[in-house]
């Protein structure tokens, strides 16, 4: 037996079915405990700064896109995003996992790999997608996100400079490594890819 403390769990709303699979799931591990669930997404700040879990299960079909990923992370550095989602795209993962997410899983996947990227989650790791993109460059550094963010905002070189306060030669650079990691040729390959 593991003399940790549980992992706490918070769980956002999910349709019907999938989240009495999730309850199930969570009640069977004895290294976890479901603090909230069934939470409203417009509720998630209130319950996470409330609650502080360790992990927050987060359906990625209702986010308003990484952008709300790269918010929640960056308000709630403590708690883990674990996202799951349908037909979620090797490009989508890598963004959001850029963007702070610590695991993007498909709704369709195995409850055992799901309590292992809660755990993992809970570390600090996180579950990397298969599939072209990670094999070709890896996951995006934080700086990368945040030029990503702006990429696909569809903002020149010279604002994304001046907005992150670096030189535009350096916007060139990680826009060019963004693309490489992503899989894409371009930005307008990327912005089109939304």
């Amino acid at each position: 037996m593991d003399a940790r403390s549980p992992i706490t769990v918070a769980v956002a709303r999910f349709e019907d079915l999938l989240a009495l699979g999730l309850r199930a799931v969570l009640e069977d591990d004895p290294g976890v405990t479901v603090i909230a669930q069934d939470i409203e997404h417009h509720r998630l700040g209130v319950v996470l700064r409330a609650h502080r879990p360790s992990v927050l299960i987060l359906d990625a079909d209702r986010l308003a896109g990484a952008g709300a990923v790269r918010e929640l992370s960056i308000e709630h550095p403590d708690t883990h995003l674990v996202l799951l989602g349908d037909g979620l795209s090797t490009l989508e993962s890598s963004q959001l996992l850029a963007f702070g997410a610590s695991a993007c899983l498909g709704k369709a996947t195995q409850a055992r790999d799901v309590r292992n990227a809660i755990h993992l989650a809970s570390r600090g790791l996180q579950v990397m997608p298969r599939g072209p993109a990670h094999a070709a460059g890896g996951v995006l550094t934080q700086r990368e996100g945040d030029v990503l963010l702006l990429l696909r905002e569809d903002r020149s070189n010279a604002q994304i400079a001046l907005a992150l306060q670096i030189g535009v030669e350096t916007v060139r650079t990680h826009a060019r490594s963004v693309y490489r990691k992503l899989g894409v040729p371009s930005r307008r390959a990327l912005v089109a890819a939304r």
